[in-house]
């Protein structure tokens, strides 16, 4: 048993191989993880700290907003017309240059807007099928009685079980 063990001691190979391998992998870590992350926090740091009044900017919470006023720990950030609202500078992601679109789904507007004269367009919209189902559908309409036309031939035809509840039937929660 005793000369497994020295066999096992014998085979562990070099101890400068070891040695390089411990060295090596926190330089690794540096290089890849440490260092470039650092890199970030610093310009972060930079562009906040260049904000000026007039610039747009995008904070972290994904709002779009002009600077109107900048001190030592914040900024007033007008967010709509007349809206001025009090942000942190760590708030604020992205400063946005002057030839970008504000807001980018402009282009998918151009888009549709060329389907659309070409026919393609489908419209998926709600109302339009309530009211186009309300309009296909005779059972909706009542006599002067003030019974409903049609509901003999829903329950003869079996119905598909499918009940209409306008937004004033819905109990409230």
């Amino acid at each position: 048993m005793g000369s497994d063990m020295i066999l096992a001691a014998g085979s562990g190979g070099s101890g400068a191989f070891n040695l390089l391998l411990l060295l090596a992998v926190p330089l690794v870590f540096y290089l890849l993880l440490i260092r470039p992350q650092g890199k970030r926090r610093k310009q972060q740091m930079e562009m906040q700290n260049a904000i000026e009044p007039g610039a747009r900017v995008v904070t972290t919470s994904g709002m779009h907003a002009t600077v109107v006023e900048s001190d030592d720990d914040g900024v007033l950030l007008e967010i709509a017309d007349g809206v001025e609202v009090h942000f942190l500078r760590q708030a604020i992601m992205q400063v946005l240059k002057d030839d970008e679109p504000e807001d980018l789904d402009d282009e998918a507007d151009e888009d549709e807007d060329g389907a659309d004269e070409r026919g393609d367009r489908i419209d998926l919209s709600k109302d339009a099928d309530a009211e186009a189902d309300e309009a296909d559908d005779p059972a909706d309409e009542t006599d002067e009685t003030g019974a409903a036309q049609g509901d003999d031939e829903d329950a003869e035809s079996g119905s598909k079980g499918r009940t209409k509840v306008k937004a004033a039937d819905k109990p409230s929660a």
